[in-house]
């Protein structure tokens, strides 16, 4: 049997958490760098799982592969808090909604159109039910820190190790990735895998690598838990919800949060007083606390995954980390072991931007 190849995966959120446990389940040395586990953008997720409007095909069935693969990793790892609870989205104009019904329907996707009666049926608590939306059942949701830290405790037990630390840079050596500095030493490897949301910038340009990132702010509000409100997740206009499984509401103005303006306390009050006025017997719903997260978000706003011109080091950045990160561990494991390519990964490396 050959030595077993040494990996390091930066960051510790979801698709690092993916990358790590997939890399150690087929066989590597597994070593995970982050300051701790869950992440930087992973706790402020409003964690929705799907394949919804505004996806070009391609990504369409990309996502929806992903959504699969949660269910594979639902099967692996019993007690993941993964719930497809499903979802009602009204968030477009009826015209718009109705051609992304028609477009995603005819690409497979679960779609079924749903008047007032039916809307309220479903979410009884919903004050202002609108008179169409669209109900996508196979969506859903996961509590992605849980989830995250789940996934790293599984890795550790099959031998995986965690580093607390701070990564600075990238060791380099001719044309090749070889480790990283960190705040605790330095720490060579075959392979670095770059995991680490908006963060993976400073990193990649440490070997004189440009990741074409932004990363804007998002506000979400989280309730105290409260009971069953929702049923599933709600796609308002300009209000997205959903209930955790221990009863807390948490929302955006979109599923990537709100924008916090220069008072992050105010706008955080004005959109919790926009969810109790969106549900019925909401006078015991009170706000707990809010996040602000910085989303990756690539240029062009799909995912960057694979080499970056350099022998030894693998980047996996994207905004939908929550939906993709199975199926991104997958592949990012079996490509940085094996060197096999799937197909489905051509749209998404960095050597497009060139």
């Amino acid at each position: 049997m050959g030595t077993k190849q040494h990996v390091i995966v930066v960051g510790a959120g979801i698709i690092g958490a993916s990358i790590a446990w997939h890399l150690t389940k087929a066989g590597a040395d597994v070593t995970v760098v982050a300051e701790e586990t869950g992440g930087v953008a992973t706790p402020n997720s409003f964690a929705w799982i799907n394949a919804s409007w505004g996806n070009p095909e391609f990504y369409f069935h990309f996502r929806r592969r992903s959504m699969g693969e949660w269910k594979r990793l639902a099967a692996e790892l019993p007690g993941l808090p993964l719930s497809w609870c499903g979802s009602i989205c009204w968030d477009l104009p009826p015209d718009r909604l109705e051609a992304y019904a028609k477009e995603h329907g005819g690409w497979g996707y679960g779609i079924e159109r749903l008047g007032s009666g039916e809307i309220s049926a479903r979410e009884p608590y919903l004050r202002n039910p609108p008179d169409f939306a669209v109900a996508v059942a196979e969506e859903g949701a996961v509590e992605p820190v849980e989830a995250a830290r789940m996934m790293l405790a599984d890795a550790q037990v099959r031998g995986a190790k965690f580093v607390s630390a701070v990564v600075r840079g990238l060791i380099r050596s001719g044309e090749r990735i070889t480790g990283v500095v960190t705040s605790a030493g330095m720490i060579e490897a075959d392979h670095v895998a770059l995991a680490s949301g908006a963060g993976a910038v400073p990193i990649a340009a440490s070997a004189g690598i440009g990741l074409p990132i932004e990363a804007p702010p998002g506000l979400i509000v989280h309730s105290r838990p409260l009971e069953k409100r929702l049923n599933g997740l709600v796609i308002a206009m300009e209000l997205h919800m959903r209930q955790t499984a221990e009863g807390r509401i948490i929302a955006g103005s979109d599923f990537g949060g709100s924008d916090p303006g220069e008072d992050r306390r105010e706008t955080a009050a004005a959109l919790f007083t926009q969810v109790k006025a969106s549900l019925l017997d909401s006078d015991s719903l009170t706000m707990d606390f809010f996040t602000v997260g910085y989303r990756p978000i690539p240029q062009d706003g799909f995912p960057i995954i694979g080499s970056c011109g350099f022998g030894g080091l693998y980047v996996a950045v994207m905004h939908s980390g929550v939906t993709l990160a199975p199926l991104v561990g997958t592949l990012a494991a079996n490509e940085i072991l094996s060197g096999e390519i799937d197909a489905s990964l051509a749209p998404f490396r960095l050597s497009r931007f060139a």
